[in-house]
């Protein structure tokens, strides 16, 4: 399998959480770019600061690259008007596809009306602009009927609202790979999981972000039916080897 077209190659740290300065912290990220343009992967997944740099590069490139990044990022916590402030400059700034973290908070407190608003506005302001919107829900702060809930609430926002003609520009994800859990437990994709979303999501692709180790790994959650994979060792997958990074 061509695991290479399945990979979003991600970097997401602050400087505060590697411990680099912010010079390196940019020479890292223009690192991951040239390695995805190098690698052919899919997409480039890097913080909203970065996301004009990482588009210059790949069109200087003349490279088929697409330009990811995150919305809300990590909490999800942000007011849903500034998330659609910050996926619209990032849009400006030339990302192709916007990764929001959906108020999984919100939802757990049963405000499912605001979370229903969040996801119709963040995926009709990517849509209207030739976007892809992914909709994160944290899979290791959610047990596993908050998983099926909150997926199936995002695919129908999606269905109803904005249509089944576009429900394939609209994905659900499964993590940010940030959150903090007790017992060493995954925060990121797991196979009961990922499941879980794919039985709930109809018509709406699959993201497995976090957790997926090495290759086989990787060919396990395509085979699943995921359409998109997530990681920060997209090389050493890609190759064969082993993550080296947590997520």
């Amino acid at each position: 399998m061509d695991i290479k077209k399945y990979l979003d190659s991600t970097y997401l740290k602050t400087p505060s959480q590697s411990g680099l300065s912010e010079a390196e912290t940019e020479e890292k990220v223009k690192q991951i770019i040239l390695e995805a343009i190098d690698n052919g992967f899919y997409l480039v997944m890097i913080r909203p600061d970065f996301v004009e740099m990482a588009r210059q590069m790949i069109d200087q490139a003349g490279a088929d690259v697409k330009v990811g990044t995150v919305i809300g990022f990590p909490e999800g916590t942000l007011n849903y008007k500034l998330k659609l402030a910050e996926a619209q400059k990032a849009i400006n700034d030339g990302a192709d596809e916007l990764d929001y973290v959906v108020n999984y908070e919100a939802f757990k407190r049963g405000e499912k009306d605001y979370v229903k608003k969040e996801v119709f506005e963040g995926s009709l302001l990517a849509i209207h602009n030739g976007k892809v919107a992914k909709w994160i829900i944290e899979v290791a702060a959610l047990t596993d009927e908050q998983i099926a809930e909150l997926t199936a609430l995002i695919r129908d926002v999606v269905v109803q609202t904005i249509g089944m003609d576009k429900a394939s520009l609209v994905f659900v994800k499964s993590s940010t790979g940030f959150y903090q859990t007790e017992d060493d437990k995954p925060n990121g994709a797991t196979p009961e999981s990922i499941k879980i979303m794919l039985k709930n999501a109809g018509e709406l692709p699959v993201k497995a972000a976090g957790g997926v180790r090495n290759y086989d790994e990787a060919v396990k959650m395509v085979e699943l039916g995921v359409q998109r994979i997530g990681t920060s060792s997209a090389k050493a997958i890609a190759d064969g080897g082993e993550a080296q990074e947590g997520y």
